[in-house]
């Protein structure tokens, strides 16, 4: 591969990358391909290794990380992970800037951003959506909420990574919230779009036809328009992450909306069938998976041609 480097001063200073999963390789490799010098860490040795057979440099933990690189980004599987890195990056000699790219929360940016701050670096909310695919060609979504001065450093990096960018306000957090609500709304319609999906191939329509009409008509979603053509129709299930992360999104959008006073009950139902999938899947199981249990209840899949009984 080959890469080139820009000339502004921007994209010479090193940036730090922390997370090299499902979406943290992904977009890592995007910054990587638009020219930014990358220094990389996971507690994973394999998940570093395609990097450093690139060339790019290896960082033995967060905290060596938080010495040599003014900027870092996160992209972490959990709340307590993101605690436990940014504790460490805490205090590095060079660190200036901690990304969160995760959905971890208002509250817990909160307490991470006091914390950076007691050491005289900043927090930048700046959770992504869009998928692993949407990583690699950097057409992916970022919402993103923080100071001036901490937006204005990273901002080549952001537009390197996302096609689509949103500033929703200046108190770190607001981002979280806006990734919350749009995850909730994913979150059901992936659901809605399974169940109804499955109900009209039981009673005998054909999947791709179904789906079509379904994409030309009112009922379209994200689900629709993207994951059921890309993994489900095929049965591949590979679009990309494990199923089991929603529980931790749709959870964080229910903690939100009781904080906000705001009664629900549409997400609870559907953390509900996610929970189930989970169950019945797998954490780790393709997001995409989430509708094979509905499927073998109803002894039908949703696949290129309807196929009789779920195996």
């Amino acid at each position: 591969m080959s890469i080139v480097f820009s000339n502004s001063s921007d994209r010479v200073t090193l940036t730090g990358f922390i997370g090299l999963g499902y979406m943290g390789a992904a977009i890592a490799r995007r910054l990587l391909i638009a020219g930014f010098p990358l220094m990389v860490h996971d507690v994973r040795s394999e998940a570093c290794a395609p990097f450093a057979d690139e060339g790019v440099k290896v960082a033995t933990d967060p905290r060596d990380l938080a010495g040599t690189a003014e900027v870092v980004f996160l992209c972490l599987p959990s709340i307590e992970a993101a605690r436990e890195v940014v504790a460490k990056l805490a205090g590095g000699r060079r660190l200036r800037v901690v990304v969160e790219t995760s959905t971890v929360g208002p509250a817990a940016i909160s307490e991470m951003a006091t914390l950076l701050a007691q050491h005289g670096a900043s927090m930048l909310d700046a959770p992504v959506s869009g998928g692993p695919p949407a990583a690699e060609a950097g057409t992916l979504s970022l919402m993103y909420s923080g100071d001036a001065a901490t937006i204005g450093r990273v901002l080549p990096q952001l537009e390197a990574m996302a096609g689509r960018r949103f500033d929703v306000g200046r108190a770190p957090g607001l981002a979280q919230v806006c990734k919350l609500v749009n995850n909730a709304i994913s979150a059901a319609g992936m659901i809605a779009a399974c169940e109804a999906t499955v109900v009209g191939v039981k009673a005998g329509l054909d999947p791709t036809t179904l789906l079509a009409a379904i994409n030309a008509g009112s009922g379209r979603n994200a689900a629709t328009l993207d994951k059921f053509p890309r993994s489900i129709l095929p049965g591949t299930f590979d679009w990309g992450g494990p199923m089991g992360l929603m529980l931790k999104d749709l959870s964080l959008f229910m903690e939100q909306a009781r904080a906000c006073g705001v009664p629900t009950a549409l997400a609870p139902a559907t953390l509900q069938v996610w929970e189930e999938a989970v169950r019945r899947n797998g954490f780790d199981a393709d997001l995409s998976r989430v509708i094979r249990h509905l499927e073998i209840d109803a002894g039908v899949e949703v696949r290129q041609a309807a196929r009789g009984a779920a195996e």
